[in-house]
């Protein structure tokens, strides 16, 4: 089975930057295939990793339910799970290092319990083929409670450099206690921290009973990338924002 790092956190937090560069860390320290989950119905993590999207998962639902209403021909008499597990296999976006599953945003009005179950269910069919998978989740809880991630290795909780983002990686925290999710480990990482602020926030943290796995400088070459319209993964290696995740990765002793 795959080892799983899945990201978590309030929405602004730079949650998707650290996801890429947690695939970045992968593909260069481990030099192995991974597969990386945009768990976010807000799509943005092919940006991070610098893709280009041509399927999502909810884009597909909704085509296989037009498909189910409408009593359309499937190809070689396939049975509508069939179809849809070909269309997911075929939705999988190939780069160099890497590849990408895409949960993406439903079409239609509903809730998003039906993608994420699919994106449960294909993360851990694909997991078996292979040995690292990185996993962006939505913004604040909702992919916890829906246990979009059920079996994780290493939960990363990302905060801004802000009282509130720390009480919300503490509520992640204790809602991951009373679900009784299968986590191995979870830490904080609080981003984009400018200046001394970040000893009082890791105190404060601290106080709260949240490991800390390291701060995250605020970054000017982050902003660059972001304005020049570049992926995090393409971060010069000496950037302050990759030397410190990579650090912080680094003392998790991934195998």
């Amino acid at each position: 089975m795959a080892y799983v790092i899945a990201l978590a956190g309030k929405g602004g937090t730079g949650k998707t930057s650290i996801a890429g560069l947690s695939v970045r860390y992968i593909m260069e320290k481990k030099k192995k295939p991974v597969l990386a989950v945009d768990a976010d119905s807000n799509a943005c993590l092919n940006e991070a990793l610098g893709v280009p999207v041509h399927a999502t998962i909810g884009h597909l639902r909704e085509e296989s339910l037009e498909a189910i209403r409408g009593g359309g021909e499937r190809p070689g008499g396939m049975s509508m799970e069939q179809l849809f597990d070909y269309q997911v296999q075929q939705s999988v976006i190939e780069a160099k290092g890497f590849d990408l599953m895409v949960m993406g945003r439903p079409e239609g009005p509903g809730c998003y319990c039906a993608a994420n179950n699919i994106i449960r269910k294909y993360t851990d069919k694909l997991s078996e083929t292979y040995p690292y998978v990185v996993i962006d989740n939505e913004a604040g809880m909702e992919h916890l409670s829906r246990r979009t991630t059920h079996t994780v290795d290493l939960l990363l909780i990302v905060s801004d450099p802000t009282v509130r983002g720390i009480r919300t990686a503490r509520r992640i925290a204790d809602l991951v206690t009373e679900l009784n999710l299968d986590i191995a480990k979870y830490a904080l990482i609080i981003n984009r921290v400018a200046g001394e602020e970040g000893t009082e926030l890791k105190s404060f943290a601290e106080s709260l009973g949240l490991e800390v796995a390291g701060l995250v400088p605020q970054d000017r070459a982050v902003f660059e990338n972001d304005l020049a319209g570049k992926a995090i993964v393409d971060l010069p290696g000496d950037s302050p924002a990759v030397r410190t995740v990579f650090s912080i990765l680094d003392a998790f002793q991934i195998p």
